[in-house]
């Protein structure tokens, strides 16, 4: 999300040799799980993730997001019909250039469409192979449980870090479900400001302690136990 335009994660990357480079830096460094959305520019880090790393290299899992546009540097808005959400995924076949998204993940439910309408659309997707698993960023319990009457879920994004634990009882839900747990804000950054709140070394030291089932630091097993859920998925 940072790499894209400033203030308010709008626009281009201003620098975008110098993203391109910090993205193949990450790569020779273990990283292997890149976590992108429709929303970052919008489009822009998607397209620049593949402008650094294409053609990917065996073992890169990209994610993306959708269902949320960001249309100024202060406005966002939701929609997550089937009909915007298959042209997204369709749009983010093309800017990240590749003929099956990893992992593409419903951005936030949107109050005005069921999400069993939204996760349909996905499904629908992940049946004629234009994506590989369905997430879900931003939700409960009760909403993972509707999402999973119409498709198996591969993961959850919340927010979480040691200050922010309103997710800590769906982390053990998604283990009981062997469905990853993506935390984002691991470090209490503000989404639109830079600069973090908390230590890194011991933040992330409690989210690696916290379950087994929570991906965070791409190159470790953590990212094993991603692909390993999505194998099982695909084995079912």
């Amino acid at each position: 999300m940072r790499l894209t335009g400033q203030p308010g994660n709008f626009g281009p990357y201003a620098d975008w040799e110098g993203g391109k480079a910090l993205l193949r830096r990450a790569v020779e460094l273990g990283v292997r799980f890149f976590d992108t959305a429709r929303a970052y520019g919008p489009g822009h880090n998607e397209a620049l993730i593949a402008d650094a790393l294409h053609p990917y290299a065996d073992g890169i899992v990209v994610a993306t997001k959708g269902g949320i546009d960001k249309l100024s540097p202060t406005q966002l808005v939701r929609d997550a019909s089937p009909a915007t959400l298959t042209r997204q995924v369709d749009e983010a076949l093309a800017r990240l250039r590749v003929e099956r998204i990893d992992l593409f993940q419903l951005h936030w439910i949107d109050p005005a469409v069921p999400i069993e309408e939204s996760v349909g659309a996905l499904e629908a997707a992940r049946l004629a192979g234009k994506i590989r698993h369905i997430g879900l960023s931003n939700v409960d319990r009760t909403a993972l449980d509707r999402a999973l009457a119409v498709a198996p879920i591969a993961s959850v994004q919340n927010r979480l870090n040691t200050e922010e634990r309103e997710s800590e009882a769906l982390v053990d839900y998604t283990a009981s479900k062997g469905i990853a747990f993506i935390p984002y804000g691991p470090l209490g950054a503000h989404p639109m400001q830079q600069g973090a709140r908390l230590d890194p070394a011991a933040a992330l030291r409690w989210l690696l302690a916290r379950s087994p089932n929570i991906v965070i630091i791409p190159g470790t097993t953590r990212v094993a136990h991603l692909e390993a859920n999505m194998r099982a998925l695909e084995a079912h």
